[in-house]
């Protein structure tokens, strides 16, 4: 008994060398997509503590203008606000008869320091409350 010869059709010939070709070609676009994948993480990670740093400043000027407006020293509210805040954030408290404003202003590193800082910034203003024995708050009766 003699075997014939397996004949292969040229199609199947043809789509063998094409997958050839294209052996590597995941690998080459993995090398492409890694890297601007990489860079999206970190502008979207870098996007989130800017934020959440803004809010900070946010809720440490609101902090510190209740006090201040509550006739807590100028140097109290600051320190709360110190509290509240981004680590190395500024404060300023601006003060008169008729309304106090605080800033807080802070630098947000993104991406570790290999894309340039952002400062964000966040402002309350305050009426002050009327003190002394004479004062009545608004709506009560004498």
């Amino acid at each position: 008994m003699t075997a014939k010869p397996v004949l292969r059709s040229p199609r199947r010939r043809l789509a063998g060398r094409g997958r050839l070709r294209e052996r590597g070609s995941v690998t080459a676009e993995a090398a492409l997509v890694l890297p601007v994948l990489v860079v999206l993480l970190t502008v979207a990670v870098g996007t989130m503590s800017a934020v959440t740093a803004q809010l900070r400043c946010v809720d440490a000027a609101r902090e510190a203008a209740r006090a201040a407006a509550r006739g807590e020293s100028t140097q109290a509210a600051v320190e709360l606000a110190v509290l509240a805040a981004p680590v190395g954030a500024r404060v300023a408290v601006d003060g008169g008869a008729e309304r106090i404003v605080v800033t807080v202003t802070a630098e947000v590193q993104i991406g570790g320091g290999l894309l340039p800082a952002v400062t964000v910034r966040g402002e309350a203003v305050a009426r002050p409350e009327p003190t002394g024995p004479d004062t009545v708050p608004t709506g009560a009766s004498p």
